[in-house]
Order: C-alpha cells, then sequence, then structure tokens
C-alpha cells in the first residue's frame, strides 16, 4: 500500500495540480485586490460615490448606516453588495483563465504543425522503402 501511495504521489498529475492549487490561491490574492482596491472605487466613483460592498437589505428591526454597523448590532442581512464584488471577481479570474487557456492552445497548434503525426512519418518511410525497390 505504501508503494502504490508512492507511485500515486509520484505522478505528474498530483503534483501539477497542487501546483495549480497553489498558484490559484496566490492568484485570488491578487485579483481580489484587483478589484476591491483597483476596479470598484472607479466604478463607485462613476455611480456618484457609491460603495458596493455596503450594499445590504436590512431584515431586523432599526436603521443601519453601514452594514458594519448592522453587523456589529447582529441585525440579519442580506449583503448583495459583496455578492456583487464576489461576481465581479468571478468574472475577472475566468476570463483570465480563459485567456491563458487560449494562448496554451495557440501555442500546442503550432507546436503541432511543426511536427508532423507519426502515422505520417511512418508512412512516408513505406514510400521512401517503396520507392528503392
Amino acid at each position: 500500500m505504501l508503494q502504490e501511495f508512492k507511485q500515486f504521489i509520484s505522478r505528474g498529475n498530483v503534483i501539477d495540480l497542487a501546483i495549480g492549487i497553489i498558484m490559484g490561491a496566490a492568484f485570488t490574492g491578487i485579483v481580489n485586490s484587483l478589484v476591491k482596491d483597483i476596479l470598484m472605487p472607479p466604478v463607485g466613483k462613476l455611480m456618484g460615490g457609491i460603495d458596493f460592498s455596503n450594499f445590504f437589505i436590512n431584515l431586523s428591526n432599526g436603521s443601519y448606516a453601514t452594514l458594519k454597523i448592522a453587523q456589529e448590532a447582529g441585525a440579519a442581512t442580506i449583503n448583495y453588495g459583496i455578492f456583487l464584488n464576489q461576481v465581479i471577481n468571478f468574472m475577472i479570474v475566468a476570463f483570465a483563465v480563459f485567456m491563458i487557456v487560449k494562448q496554451a492552445n495557440r501555442f500546442k497548434k503550432s507546436q503541432d504543425a511543426a511536427a508532423p503525426p507519426r502515422s505520417e512519418l511512418l508512412l512516408e518511410e513505406i514510400r521512401d522503402i517503396l520507392k528503392k525497390k
């Protein structure tokens, strides 16, 4: 069983997956900062200085000026502004992954075009042998 585990761990797929998870976690921090610190302030300014992370629906009695005050008071809230920020984060990550995959596919196509398939090489060898006879 220990030998099987060693084989499983030493596979390239497991290592690639681990690297992907680590890179994804690091990329998440970058995207969160991009949305929170760079994209949302200008969008909020264009919309009259609105802070999306402060959009919420109060389900409790009372009135609260900000989400933080409502949460500190223990009020039940629907935090749709935070959800909106997360949707924007997702869209940015999805677009970035799309661009990476698109470039990787383009690179792979150029590599595939450079080297003919093995079957084609074998057919050329057979042709050359037949020409010699």
